[in-house]
């Protein structure tokens, strides 16, 4: 603790190990683990990794929830065929999450639009402080496993979320193209100086597999993961295909009927957690 500490955190510059900025959930809310799905850039799919984790961890048997921390850009009502559905709130400011069709709590901004492509304008406090709110107003019923979908980026909402939520550990999500490494170290780099666990690394649109002789092809080019799991001692996940039921299984909001063996190990790994 500094030695002139005022204990106003949110006014003080200084390093201090003491400060403890996470924010507390809602009475009757439990949450017993968080694990954060990250990348460095957009359009890598930490949306589909997020639905396709918490789909197949509640297949486990455990309960499950889903904070889509994106929000200016949220797509798991879509994945989960609820994009429809309303968040109900009462007298007290408590709000209640969209339940899916498996029982899995989901938490998106689209749940509070009149229209979900309504657009967000808001500046990164305003979202940060939303986010925030998904964690300490929404009344989330006895949760094994929560996955926060986090935006691209390492700005406000990844720091918030790393800040004030107890987050036990992140999943990076990556592409092959050789420019996503650079991104996923940023991610990688502003987890280990937030000090918050990486739990491994899983790279979408990975492969292509011929439906007729089952042949395997690289579109985007050899994979860069590998290098990165060895640079940073982190274990490599899952290799997600590129798949036409994959695809269709998102758009028709039926991702938790879809088989998904390729998810094993991060399914294990999550389950040691």
């Amino acid at each position: 603790m500094a030695e002139n500490c005022t204990h106003n955190c949110a006014t003080c510059s200084s390093n201090c190990k003491s400060k403890d900025l996470r924010v507390k959930l809602r009475d009757g809310s439990c949450v017993k683990k968080v694990i954060a799905v990250v990348s460095g850039k957009g359009g890598v799919g930490k949306s589909l990794v997020t639905s396709l984790l918490a789909a197949n961890v509640a297949k486990m048997g455990k309960h499950t929830a889903v904070l889509d921390a994106d929000i200016t850009g949220p797509s798991i009502p879509t994945s989960f065929g609820v994009a429809e559905e309303k968040a109900l709130g009462d007298k007290t400011g408590a709000i209640y999450p969209v339940e899916t069709k498996s029982g899995i709590q989901l938490m998106s901004m689209n749940f509070l639009l009149e229209h979900e492509t309504d657009p967000v304008l808001w500046r990164g406090p305003v979202i940060a402080g939303a986010v925030k709110q998904f964690w300490t107003d929404v009344v989330w019923k006895d949760v094994d496993f929560m996955f926060v979908d986090m935006p691209p980026g390492t700005g406000d909402v990844p720091l918030t979320v790393f800040q004030s939520l107890p987050v036990d550990g992140i999943i990076v999500v990556s592409s092959p193209q050789q420019l996503v490494r650079v991104i996923v170290e940023k991610a990688v780099k502003m987890a280990n100086d937030m000090k918050v666990p990486i739990i491994g690394l899983i790279e979408n649109m990975s492969y292509v597999k011929c439906p007729d002789c089952g042949k395997i092809m690289m579109i985007y080019g050899e994979s860069n993961i590998d290098g990165i799991a060895k640079d940073y001692h982190l274990p490599v996940l899952a290799r997600i295909p590129i798949s036409e039921e994959i695809s269709r299984a998102v758009d028709e909001g039926e991702i938790e009927s879809l088989e998904a063996d390729f998810l094993q190990p991060a399914l294990d790994k999550i389950k040691d957690l």
